[in-house]
């Protein structure tokens, strides 16, 4: 789908009105996760638009969240998942969205509306949809079954390792045990973490970056983690297979949000519509290995992507599958369990 006249005169448009006179370029300031959008398309946009991109990262929403309430600033742009969006929403972090202003929220996918924070955009916009399952290295474990108490499995003692996040691991337990992973039902949430501590003496470690590496390289067998992380890492190693469990999974949406102080308004909007232009989310798509809820970009993903069931999940364990929110006075109760799991270690 080739963008129309009137959206390139509109991206002149905004470029104009950014650039204006001066003679440096405005600097758009992303607060994102890590490997988590193509190069290429910030090259292109930032020649587009005559600007500078400067990146960075975090590893947890828990963290990022921590960062911006101690105080830092200079960031237009963050990526949280739904569920801290509703909080940073809640305490005034983040500006309202002017929908006007991103004429390509048409094409977003109200297929996914259930796991997007606020499907009118009122304070955030989809970026991608990823899920948390199971990477396994088919040569080394043999007769794999897709269940979450493969972690448990004493043949890949201290060769696994589990996502060092609360609510992804406890929500894994949960799904076990065949708990919703938002109960707010503290003796359901006990549960989990024994389980997380009985599965916790067979992993080598709880960890969110060197799993990567660490699957690829053959130092770990089994890892939690998530399809796009994993995606890029099959893509260089035929032996890894990404398998979703059968008692379902977390669906999050990384969304985009405008922070309250963002300095870089015009530059925000620009950057929000230009990744969801058909054929930048596509390429997106591709490069990350994630959904993004994009309907006319479809089009553009070769057939493997299409068929791809990291990506596009089966119907069968969408079903069955839930995404992380925010319990409010309730996330206590996972603080607590999550505490008495590191305490163990």
């Amino acid at each position: 789908m080739k963008r129309s006249v009137i959206a390139a005169f509109a991206a002149a448009t905004v470029a104009a009105a950014i650039c204006g006179c001066g003679q440096s370029k405005p600097k758009l300031h992303l607060y994102n996760w890590s490997d988590y959008i193509d190069p290429e398309i910030v090259k292109e946009f930032e020649q587009q638009f005559n600007c500078k991109v400067v990146t960075d990262t975090f590893d947890l929403n828990e963290s990022m969240f921590a960062k911006l309430k101690a105080g830092a600033t200079g960031y237009d742009i963050v990526f949280p998942s739904s569920y801290m969006v509703e909080l940073m929403r809640d305490q005034g972090f983040i500006q309202e969205i002017d929908v006007s202003r991103i004429p390509n929220l048409a094409n977003i996918d109200h297929d996914y509306d259930s796991v997007i924070a606020d499907p009118t955009f009122h304070y955030s916009v989809p970026y991608m949809m990823s899920n948390a399952g199971i990477a396994y290295n088919e040569e080394l474990c043999k007769d794999f079954e897709p269940t979450w108490r493969v972690f448990g499995d004493k043949r890949y003692a201290r060769s696994c390792t589990l996502l060092n996040d609360m609510r992804e691991t406890l929500g894994a337990a949960l799904k076990t045990l065949g708990y919703s992973l938002n109960t707010t039902n503290e003796a359901e949430v006990a549960q989990a973490a024994d389980l997380v501590i009985e599965w916790s003496k067979n992993i080598a470690k709880f960890d969110n970056e060197l799993y990567k590496n660490g699957i690829a390289n053959g130092h770990f067998v089994l890892v939690h983690g998530y399809n796009g992380d994993l995606g890029q890492v099959i893509e260089e190693n035929d032996n890894i297979v990404y398998a979703l469990p059968k008692e379902g999974v977390s669906i999050a949406c990384d969304e985009m949000v405008i922070l309250s102080g963002a300095k870089e308004l015009d530059l925000a909007y620009a950057f929000i519509n230009f990744v969801h232009d058909p054929e930048i989310a596509a390429r997106n798509m591709e490069y990350t290995c994630y959904l993004c809820p994009n309907r006319p970009a479809y089009e553009f993903l070769p057939e493997e992507v299409r068929k791809d069931e990291s990506i596009f999940i089966p119907a069968e364990i969408r079903e069955k599958s839930e995404t992380i929110r925010d319990l409010g006075d309730f996330n206590a109760i996972y603080v607590k369990a999550w505490d008495r799991v590191k305490a163990s270690q």
